[in-house]
């Protein structure tokens, strides 16, 4: 896989993972509006406290989103420096694919 200097196999592949799930999609679009505490998320997402804490680690394990301590609540917030990065990939392999093939089409004109 072909990634840019600043990207590694590593992060877009957990990057992707951490995006795979419906759960954690429903907590970024949540955390697209604003930051939210853990009790907060269950809450909207009508899930047990575990069951949101093992997705959000995978969130935070990909960088998907940051977290901060105030007192005894954590903070969840999106990463929107992680998202440039996978949406940079993307933009980057669709470049890379469309040479590619209008590279092989032209020769069959």
């Amino acid at each position: 896989m072909v990634t840019t200097s600043l990207t590694s196999p590593f992060e877009v592949a957990s990057g992707f993972h951490a995006l795979s799930d419906p759960l954690r999609v429903r907590v970024l679009e949540l955390l697209q509006q604003q930051e939210y505490c853990v009790c907060e998320l269950c809450e909207q997402l009508h899930v047990s406290q575990s069951k949101l804490s093992f997705h959000l680690k995978a969130l935070r394990e990909a960088s998907l989103v940051r977290a901060r301590q105030e007192g005894r609540w954590v903070y969840y917030s999106v990463n929107l420096g992680q998202f440039n990065m996978l949406e940079q990939y993307l933009s980057d392999y669709r470049r890379r694919t469309a040479g590619l093939l209008s590279g092989r089409y032209s020769a069959f004109e």
